[in-house]
């Protein structure tokens, strides 16, 4: 199974129908050309925690770029299984998608052995980082595929999960999402769903909860919670983005939040502005303290050209409500399998210690899995 095909679902629009008649193309001959930058290598003796709380591994990678990935020193990532747009299926359909992928992504790794292993404790990226390999994490962007049972909870971590968001963008049996235009908070089965995952030591995601969603599992919860892949509200308004007082109420309950590379949740200017995503960084780490923020990419690995094909691609993948005139997506400046390397680098030239760098680019998310999961 071709499993971005399968996650697409047959409802998806192709983009050659839709596409404007303009080009994406940015060349060298471009007055605002920003070439991927280059980070200075990644010190194998330093051995620093290189972690993505929310990224992508793709059948399509190649032994050489799945090289560049570890020779950058990422050694741990958490992956989405399953279709997150969960209210466009069945339950069942919901339950399958997410089985069928972690059973793919079981597969996967262990044809990829040499540079792969399947995660479900911190031990597992102690051992990635001895052996040079990289460590990943199941992850889901809702809960609706556990059919509203909470014994599917069980059945899911046994099969790999470890890591839950409650919501997508919408609203469904637990809570809102960020895209709700009358969302609710947390519902009472979504009470009941964060004990169970409290109880399970499954972890509690946030990434794409609306603002009363993510106030009230903070404050439900027993156990600390991950906002995997977010940006900072009072920096660039976004409903993907999450205000002061979520962060700070975040953090002060043990949580920890990753710092999304998605550039059109922080600038709508195309080209030239990495800098914002450190202001989105340095700004996270001023509201909620050092030891609470990190690196969730939501990106691919590869470096990505905005050809025809790749829109079609990203129609397939999102949907028919994905707008291509908002590619590309990402910082070009960070499009290359070594971003994490440019981001080390420019955390420093920020005023951030070595130790400190580290917290962000990995440590800090190492510490909450290994306080969650073990």
């Amino acid at each position: 199974m071709d499993r971005r095909k399968f996650l697409a679902g047959a409802s998806a629009l192709t983009a050659a129908a839709s596409m404007p008649s303009f080009s994406f193309a940015q060349t060298a001959s471009d007055p605002n050309f920003t070439p991927a930058l280059v980070g200075k290598p990644w010190d194998p003796v330093r051995n620093a925690m290189v972690f993505d709380a929310m990224g992508e591994i793709r059948d399509t990678f190649t032994d050489e770029l799945i090289e560049e990935i570890l020779s950058a020193g990422m050694r741990a990532i958490a992956v989405t299984c399953g279709n997150p747009r969960q209210q466009n299926q069945s339950v069942e359909q919901n339950y399958q998608s997410a089985l069928e992928e972690m059973l793919w992504f079981d597969r996967h790794i262990a044809e990829k052995s040499k540079y792969y292993l399947k995660a479900t404790k911190t031990a597992d990226i102690d051992r990635a980082r001895k052996e040079g390999k990289l460590a990943i994490f199941y992850l889901t962007q809702n809960s609706e595929h556990f059919m509203h049972d909470l014994d599917n909870v069980d059945a899911f971590y046994a099969v790999g999960q470890r890591v839950c968001q409650l919501t997508y963008n919408y609203q469904n049996m637990a809570g809102s999402g960020c895209m709700e235009r009358h969302g609710s908070g947390i519902s009472r089965f979504g009470a009941e769903l964060i004990e169970k995952l409290n109880e399970r030591e499954m972890m509690i995601d946030l990434s794409h909860a609306n603002v009363q969603t993510t106030l009230d599992a903070i404050d439900i919860s027993e156990k600390p919670i991950q906002i995997s892949h977010t940006c900072c509200y009072d920096v660039s308004p976004n409903p993907r983005a999450m205000p002061d007082e979520v962060l700070k109420n975040l953090a002060d309950k043990g949580g920890v939040a990753g710092m999304t590379q998605i550039r059109t949740f922080m600038t709508l200017e195309r080209f030239g502005m990495v800098g914002i995503y450190f202001d989105h960084i340095m700004h996270a780490i001023n509201v909620m303290g050092i030891d609470h923020v990190g690196v969730g990419s939501d990106r691919d690995h590869r470096r990505l050209e905005v050809t025809p094909e790749y829109l079609d691609e990203m129609q397939r993948e999102q949907g028919p409500l994905f707008d291509v005139r908002r590619v590309p997506l990402y910082f070009e400046e960070l499009n290359s399998p070594r971003r994490m390397e440019v981001i080390w680098d420019e955390l420093i030239k920020r005023g951030l210690s070595e130790d400190d760098a580290e917290k962000v680019t990995g440590l800090n998310f190492y510490n909450h899995y290994k306080n969650l999961i073990g």
